[in-house]
């Protein structure tokens, strides 16, 4: 049993030509060796899997070949390999250092590669610096990187450097079609690019995969087998939850999104997978920018007939909604239910809960039918839920009804009553039990009548309905202001409503003044401060009962005796002047606040100064305090 050889190793580049994806810099080092234009240290670098090294060991095999030399030949003694990652210290540079100075035995050149450069300690990038920047006419030095903003700047300052880019989806599909031919293996273009976009613009990595895939299922690599064996979900999930979003079908979006997690995906793979797939519909939206979708012929006419169906405002509004969802996502503590409501958001972009009620009448105008009969009066019939009809005319105003005898037909059914509403009278019309009069009259009875005049017919007699009562056609009702709270759209549109209702202009010309007495405004004052002092609001409850508020015509005035209960109270007079407005009916109340300090004295905060204070008004006070020898 011959040993395996992973995809990896078996069509690792060769030549500069069998390199995918970097022809800039292939082309850029075949011209150097071809001009002899080489520098001596060169700096490879870019994403894993790109092809650094093997654009390593391809340029040192060419600038040892020549016309004699064999097609065989590796020029194993001419190349260097060194790991950085083990070999970092100070020590292994200075091992470098003295072999660089030994000349090559066979060939021009002694080519170094340095793989993961960036993992040398300080002090050995200050050892390699001296060499680096003067070497042997005989030594090259190729240094390969995945990070180089970890090389310091006088390393980078004395190589050329060559930034290689990730490989694309369909650069690397084209090369496993050419993999799978070599190999015998009838794979579906579908598949591959499913491979190509899970490797990332990493082409070892897309062979890997590749390698790992072929094992599952074997000579026939088709995308079912792939998306189970890479555990991805394909184009077709995707397709169809945007199927669901668009017809608003929450319940079966839910279900989906449940299937989903059951089958171990992660709820952030999936909503970040929805969110990419609104940005390819909306790449094919337009003609120019259709070839940024990387993906099959196949695929890609499905994305064209599905954008189709998808409004750009749909769209992009999904597109933000997706993204929110995705930064919330690693922050939110239930991040299963951040998922569902941001699946809910979508499917109600599209939904208008008013559509089922798009006139302003509760019964729409469809409801009402229109018939003209003989006489030419019109007649309004509505349809009852049985699909018959009611008939009814308006009452007549310019004649004397006259009874007719009340017929019916055993055979005909009586159509159900209808709710009887309040319809408006219209003139020179008959009611349904009264017989219209002549079109015509004479102006006297008796009278003869005139030569050459033609009789006006009769119209024929209105059939009474079997009920005793009129049944009349069902009040139209106006839904201007009335929305549904089903959806997105109608919760806007009643914070809608509702601001607009706070926005109504007043009329501030007609605004009550209605008189009042001091003793009312001193309770509602009294009142306005017992609901601050149920609120908490105690600091400004006190600084309002630190004065008793007086009247002048319209204004309350209070003084106090600093200019800091001044400021407080003066902060909160929008609310006080508010209540006493409304409350004494009168908008024309202003608060005059003044500042006396002489007010001071009037309040007796010790024991001292409220003995003072009792002894102004009752000095006999102070003789029955000495006749007792009391004290404070």
């Amino acid at each position: 049993m011959e040993p395996f050889i992973v995809s990896a190793r078996k069509y690792r580049p060769t030549t500069f030509k069998d390199v995918v994806g970097q022809q800039a810099i292939t082309n850029t080092l075949e011209n150097a060796i071809r001009n002899n234009h080489l520098a001596q240290a060169l700096l490879f670098c870019g994403p894993r899997g790109v092809g650094k090294t093997s654009c390593a060991r391809i340029l040192a095999k060419q600038i040892n070949t020549d016309e004699n030399t064999s097609p065989d030949e590796d020029f194993a003694f001419n190349v260097f390999e060194l790991d950085a990652a083990s070999n970092n210290s100070v020590d292994d540079i200075r091992s470098l250092i003295d072999q660089v100075r030994i000349p090559p035995q066979v060939g021009k050149y002694k080519v170094y590669i340095i793989d993961e450069v960036h993992m040398l300690s300080a002090a050995a990038f200050n050892a390699f610096l001296k060499t680096l920047e003067e070497p042997p006419k005989h030594a090259i030095f190729i240094l390969a990187t995945t990070e180089k903003h970890k090389i310091i700047p006088t390393i980078l300052s004395r190589c050329q450097i060559f930034d290689f880019k990730r490989i694309t989806v369909t650069d690397a599909r084209k090369h496993l079609v050419q993999i799978a031919i070599e190999e015998g293996i009838e794979a579906d273009e579908e598949a591959l690019h499913i491979i190509a976009q899970k490797a990332d613009g990493a082409m070892r990595d897309a062979l890997s995969i590749f390698d790992r895939v072929v094992s599952f299922s074997g000579k026939t690599l088709s995308r079912k087998a792939v998306t189970e064996n890479l555990n991805v979900l394909d184009y077709d999930t995707y397709f169809t939850t945007t199927d669901y979003l668009l017809t608003n079908d929450i319940p079966q979006v839910l279900v989906q999104y449940n299937d989903i997690l059951s089958r171990g995906f992660d709820g952030h793979h999936y909503i970040a997978g929805l969110a990419s797939h609104f940005r390819d519909l909306m790449v094919c939206k337009n003609p120019p920018t259709i070839h940024l979708l990387e993906v099959g012929d196949t695929t890609k006419k499905k994305y064209y007939e599905q954008s189709q169906k998808a409004d750009m405002t749909f769209l992009m509004e999904a597109i933000n909604i997706a993204n929110d969802c995705d930064l919330k996502f690693r922050t939110s503590r239930n991040q299963r239910l951040l998922v569902e409501l941001c699946l809910m958001q979508l499917a109600s972009i599209t939904f208008d809960g008013e559509k089922k009620n798009d006139g302003p009448f509760l019964v729409p105008p469809s409801y009402y039918k229109v018939d003209h009969t003989q006489t030419g009066a019109a007649t309004q019939t509505a349809v009852t839920p049985n699909n018959t009809a009611a008939t009814q005319a308006p009452t007549a105003t310019n004649a004397t009804p006259v009874a007719a005898p009340a017929t019916q037909t055993p055979s005909t059914p009586t159509p159900p009553p209808t709710v009887q509403q309040n319809v408006p009278v219209q003139e020179n019309t008959v009611a349904p039990n009264a017989v219209a009069p002549q079109a015509t009259q004479a102006p006297q009875q008796n009278a003869a009548p005139a030569q050459n005049t033609t009789e006006t017919p009769q119209p024929a007699p209105v059939t009474p309905q079997a009920s005793p009562t009129t049944p009349s056609v069902p009040e139209l009702s106006l839904r201007k202001d009335r929305v549904s709270g089903l959806s997105l759209k109608g919760l806007q549109r009643k914070k809608e409503l509702e601001l607009k209702k706070a926005n109504k202009k007043v009329d501030v010309e007609n605004l009550p003044t209605e008189p009042f007495t001091e003793i009312a405004m001193q309770a509602a004052w009294a009142e306005y401060v017992k609901r601050l002092l149920a609120k908490g609001e105690r600091i400004i409850a006190s600084n309002l009962e630190a004065d008793q508020p007086t009247l002048n015509g319209t204004t309350i005035e209070l003084e106090y005796p600093n200019e800091t209960m001044k400021i407080e109270v003066e902060r909160a007079q929008g609310p006080l002047l508010e209540f006493l407005k409304r409350s004494l009916n009168n908008y024309d109340i202003t608060l005059g606040i003044t500042v006396n300090e002489e007010v001071q004295r009037k309040y007796a905060y010790t024991a001292q100064e409220r003995y003072d204070k009792l002894r102004e008004h009752n000095p006999a006070l102070d003789i029955l305090r000495k006749t007792f020898d009391l004290d404070l």
